[in-house]
């Protein structure tokens, strides 16, 4: 038995790693592993998308393996590619041998060496596959998180059909890698450009809402466990005061999490205008949002005075 043999034992599973997910969310992803299909996850920044493959990977014990994409993203960096020092320092040992030997270099022989698996370097598409295969029932699957993927090209979206369409790399010069039992795919989208129909009908899906105050509180508790609950709270109401707002960046759960720590690792016990002040740099992203962000709060942002009481901080 695994932990995707339902939807109540995985949302247990992902609970016990600090992540917190809904019944939707927990179905979709047993049927993303049961079906063998990509899921594909979209919403704004900071709602839990790449912290969902990352607590799925820690809660089933398989691997983790991140491709982050960007613009510009090539075959050889999400497929495979040569090692090229490697490849000339062989051909370096074979001349060097030869010429001791007075031997000429068989070029054929030569060229099957330098494109043999010795030289190929997995990338993380192909090395999902890889370590895919020869997996029994039970065993752990690899977790590939294709973060960002609307950050490449279109026709990163072709490549990325054709490795996933039927889980296998061709490799000219070796053949074809493939594995029967496909890794677990999280494909995450920000949605900054629409991503290939092909694609999308090959996903599953999954659009991620930013949790409730009380979904969230929770969520802060998993992650912040020593924070006051008073304190927890009114990170809470000030993060969704700031998502209310017009905001260039607004804060996702994940700033939410870092502006509780903040808190706490100042030893800070109250959260009044000093300690929002000094703490804001936690929480927003951009300095355009900095005085909407004051007003909001009720923050003046000066005269702050931070100082060190036996090995904790005060305002």
């Amino acid at each position: 038995m695994t932990i995707f043999e339902n939807p109540r034992s995985l949302a247990q599973a992902l609970a016990r790693v600090g992540y917190i997910v809904t019944p939707e969310l927990a179905t979709t992803c047993v049927l993303a592993h049961r079906l063998g299909k990509p899921l594909l996850s979209e919403g704004a920044p900071g709602v839990g998308k790449t912290s969902l493959a990352r607590a799925l990977a820690r809660a089933s014990g398989g691997p983790l393996i991140r491709l982050q994409c960007h613009d510009g993203l090539e075959a050889s960096q999400a497929l495979y590619d040569w090692d090229f020092a490697k490849q000339i320092l062989h051909v370096r040992t074979i001349e060097a041998a030869s010429a001791s030997a007075g031997e000429r270099i068989d070029s054929l022989r030569l060229d099957d060496e330098l494109h043999d698996r010795t030289f190929l370097l997995a990338r993380p598409i192909l090395r999902a596959i890889e370590d895919s295969q020869d997996l029994g029932p039970t065993d752990p699957r690899p977790v590939l998180l294709i973060d960002e993927v609307d950050r490449a090209g279109d026709e990163f979206d072709a490549l990325l059909l054709e490795a996933l369409a039927d889980w296998s790399v061709t490799v000219p010069e070796l053949g074809t890698i493939s594995t029967e039992t496909p890794p677990l795919v999280i494909l995450t989208s920000n949605r900054t450009r629409d991503l290939h129909d092909a694609l999308r009908r090959r996903c599953l899906y999954q659009w991620f809402d930013q949790p409730d105050a009380e979904a969230e509180s929770r969520i802060l508790a998993l992650h912040v466990p020593d924070a006051e609950e008073s304190i927890r709270e009114a990170v809470v109401d000030a993060a969704n005061r700031l998502r209310g707002a017009d905001l260039l960046k607004p804060p996702g759960t994940a700033e939410a999490i870092d502006w509780l720590r903040a808190l706490c690792v100042l030893g800070l016990d109250e959260f009044d205008e000093p300690s929002i002040a000094a703490t804001l740099s936690a929480v927003l992203k951009d300095a355009d949002d900095l005085a909407p962000a004051r007003s909001i709060l009720n923050v003046a942002g000066s005269d702050l005075n931070i100082t060190g009481d036996g090995g904790q901080w005060r305002a």
